[in-house]
């Protein structure tokens, strides 16, 4: 499986409403238009998680760059790099330690779909985005 055509790509749980609301932020404060977007329950995003040896769709979003996988706390941080200021600012929270980053991380994402609920299908790109999702 050749996943080197991918960079940059953030995978996303399609369903989710405050991952969709997240994609929504991400796309409008981006500020150099390098990222890719791919829900988890895609073609490619499954191709990418399978080219890692992940068996399994992770209750996280993930941040694919240089042939490596981001999760969790890592991938929001990383992702964060690459927003307009004031924004890029959550990049400097790394200096939390990675355990109690995805503590509280790990505790939205299991509540995600209780409190902001769920789709029943998957986020569907407006004509103009259609170029940065794939899949």
């Amino acid at each position: 499986m050749d996943v080197s055509r991918y960079n940059n790509v953030v995978l996303f749980d399609g369903v989710c409403n405050l991952c969709n609301t997240s994609i929504d932020f991400i796309v409008r404060n981006e500020k150099e238009n390098h990222l890719l977007f791919a829900s988890l329950q895609s073609d490619v995003g499954q191709e990418i998680l399978a080219s890692q040896n992940v068996k399994h769709i992770p209750d996280s979003i993930v941040y694919f760059t240089n042939g490596e996988l981001h999760f969790k706390s890592e991938a929001v941080l990383t992702v964060a790099k690459h927003l307009n200021f004031p924004y890029s600012l959550l990049s400097l929270l790394g200096f939390i330690p990675l355990a109690v980053r995805d503590i509280v991380y790990d505790w939205v994402a299991h509540n995600r779909y209780r409190i902001f609920g769920k789709k029943e299908t998957c986020r569907v790109p407006t004509p103009a985005e259609r170029k940065k999702f794939l899949g």
